[in-house]
């Protein structure tokens, strides 16, 4: 008995706590079902955005590197060791200066090969020229001297008859100036006999005067004195006449000297005439003889094929010399390798003694003065950025400097691999601040909008029928509607049709709101100064899923 007590005690106990669970079970599954009635009945808490009009930027941002402009690898184009070499990565250069000169042993050794094999294809020219075809070449040699004898028989020609006329006008020059002596000395003449004329009509009145004064004298009328001074007129009178007189035969002899020089002259330009046109004449047969000369020369020319190939083959020959001793000058002249650019030196590849073979790199020099900032952007973003576009760029080793640069080069092929275009805009590098290889924040707008109708990208949802957003009227219900977006930029988009300035929308919701949701709003949250969206990765532009 005490045995079948001892197992219903437990048995009782066991069934109790069973009844008890059960019952507790059923008053919290009832409340859990008051609790979701009421909840069910009880309005949505929401956070909503006003749409309002404001301009909307769309920018594109990414990660892009500093390129130079130039960069340019110096290399040699000849075989050789490398002589100078004095630059290190890091030195400043400047264009045209000598960087790296090459051993020119063998280079000069080809130049002066080059001039022997030059000078010998001449020397074979000028042989060919005299020696070969010695008729035609004494042919011409003889129309060359024939025609310089025609030459020199016209110049003597056109001479003799310059010096004709020059002996003619001199001996004139004489005839006319006898000419002029013997008009002179008539003159004198003339003088002279004026002159005895007027003597002996002087002496004529003084002895006129000395016969009255011995008339008076003898009858007393007048002094001695007189009759002397008489005498003395009449003596002064006759010499006078005696001086006329000489210088009458003196005029006279003058005058018959001046004829003889006269005729003398005469007879000069005569004999002067008679013999220049007898030399004139003289020098018109030789240059009648001359011309016939050459014109003999000239009809016994004769050129041979033969003559004029080999003279033809003989001047290639020197053109082909010509071009190997201009070819090996060049190559001494890329014995010595300047810098093309204003710039830096960026890599060395190799040291003085070492062998530089054509075309492998020594030197790698770098534009600096402008660097290129070269961002890959998308097809999207591509179309949308053309020449001059203005590009902000930061960098993280200049956090407060904001730069700007400008697009100059949009790649219009896609890279293969990540199907992205390359993207270069230039910027000024005058402080030195940037280097090749930096990488640099870029930021460029692509799209910009006035006055649009926006809301915070939140509050626009996407699903199979296309963008939607959840109006909240002045009741607090809410309403689903579609929409057209525009442009966006990182907190709003633009939306385009289906909305208008001033209604609430939607931006936050802890359950999924169905059309005609009597909804608890609240202020927008805080999702307007979100990233979240906005260009900046190959994946482009997103929106908020629903």
């Amino acid at each position: 008995m005490k045995r079948l007590i001892g197992i219903l005690i437990p048995l009782i106990v066991i069934g109790s706590l069973v009844a008890w669970r059960v019952v507790v079970k059923k008053r919290e599954g009832a409340a859990l079902v008051a609790q979701r009635t009421a909840r069910a009945s009880a309005p949505v808490k929401v956070s909503v955005a006003t749409a309002e009009l404001r301009d909307i930027e769309t920018t594109f941002e990414a990660t892009g590197s500093l390129e130079a402009p130039l960069n340019v690898n110096i290399a040699s184009k000849i075989v050789g060791q490398i002589q100078y070499l004095q630059v290190q990565q890091g030195d400043r250069i400047s264009k045209g200066q000598v960087l790296v000169r090459i051993d020119p042993t063998e280079v000069e050794a080809e130049v002066r090969q080059a001039q022997a094999t030059l000078a010998d294809a001449q020397y074979k020219l000028a042989q060919a020229q005299i020696i070969e075809a010695p008729t035609n070449v004494n042919i011409r040699t003889q129309i060359r001297q024939q025609a310089a004898g025609v030459s020199s028989a016209q110049a003597d020609y056109d001479q003799t008859r310059q010096n004709l006329a020059a002996q003619i006008a001199s001996a004139q020059s004489s005839v006319t100036d006898a000419q002029g002596r013997v008009d002179n000395a008539a003159a004198a003449i003339g003088s002279a006999k004026a002159a005895i004329d007027s003597a002996k009509a002087n002496l004529n009145d003084a002895s006129i005067r000395l016969t009255r004064t011995l008339d008076l004298y003898k009858q007393g009328f007048t002094a001695a004195q007189d009759v002397d001074d008489a005498k003395a007129a009449e003596l002064v009178q006759e010499a006078a006449v005696e001086v006329a007189q000489k210088q009458l035969a003196a005029a006279t002899a003058q005058r018959d000297s001046a004829l003889a020089q006269r005729n003398a002259a005469e007879q000069q330009v005569s004999i002067v005439r008679t013999a220049g046109d007898a030399n004139v004449e003289d020098a018109r047969q030789k240059l009648l003889q001359a011309k016939a000369s050459l014109e003999y020369a000239r009809a016994n020319v004769a050129q041979t094929p033969a003559y004029t190939q080999s003279l033809a083959a003989l001047r290639a020959e020197v053109a082909a010399a010509k071009g190997s001793l201009d070819a090996a000058i060049s190559r001494r002249k890329d014995t010595v390798l300047t810098s093309p650019l204003d710039g830096y030196v960026t890599g060395r590849m190799m040291d003085p003694g070492a062998v530089a073979q054509a075309g492998q790199a020594i030197l790698s020099v770098e534009f600096f003065k402008q660097v290129w900032v070269s961002v890959a952007v998308p097809d999207t973003v591509s179309a949308k950025i053309h020449m001059g576009t203005d590009v902000g760029v930061k960098f993280d080793a200049l956090p407060d400097r904001p730069f700007t640069a400008s697009v100059v080069q949009v790649n219009r092929a896609a890279d293969p691999q990540a199907r992205q275009f390359t993207v270069r805009a230039i910027m000024s590098n005058t402080e030195g601040l940037f280097k090749p290889g930096m990488f640099a924040h870029v930021s460029i707008v692509i799209d910009k909008l006035a006055g649009a109708v926006a809301v915070p990208r939140e509050a626009v949802k996407t699903d199979d029928a296309g963008d939607y957003v959840t109006v909240v009227d002045d009741a607090n219900k809410a309403s689903r509607r579609q929409v057209t977006t525009g442009v966006s930029d990182a907190a709003y988009i633009g939306i385009t049709e289906g909305l208008r300035p001033g209604e609430r929308v939607v931006t936050l919701a802890g359950v999924p709101v169905k059309d005609g949701t009597v909804v608890n709003a609240g202020a927008a949250g805080a999702g307007s100064d979100k990233a979240g969206g906005q260009y900046g990765s190959p994946g482009g532009a997103t929106k908020s899923g629903s």
